[in-house]
């Protein structure tokens, strides 16, 4: 397995997931979303198993300030996106080609 968790160091869903792997002893890196981001080819992993308008965080400040309500352009959206990580719920996590957002403990036992 290769898991990827992509969160916020202060968000609660991204300290459960992981404790979900550390307790199982599956080796995981974690990426601070804020800092680092998403690359486009993992946006396109991710919304594979995931829609984009889902990975929106509407109760962020940046969904107003940006308009996002206003822009139905799936494209738009995902450019946005990419260029204000903040925008994103936490936690994704990643194994390969799958993808989950938010604490999903019943798939992730799937991936052991």
């Amino acid at each position: 397995m290769n898991i990827q968790i992509f969160g916020r160091k202060k968000c609660f869903d991204t300290k459960k997931a992981e404790r979900y792997f550390k307790e199982r002893k599956i080796s995981f890196q974690f990426i601070d979303i804020d800092i680092k981001g998403l690359s486009k080819g993992e946006l396109n992993s991710i919304k594979k198993n995931i829609p984009i308008s889902d990975l929106i965080n509407e109760k962020s400040k940046e969904f107003k300030s940006l308009n996002l309500d206003k822009i139905r352009s799936t494209e738009m959206k995902e450019e946005i996106l990419l260029k204000n990580p903040k925008l994103f719920k936490s936690p994704l996590v990643r194994n390969g080609s799958s993808a989950t957002l938010g604490y999903k403990k019943e798939i992730w036992d799937k991936w052991e």
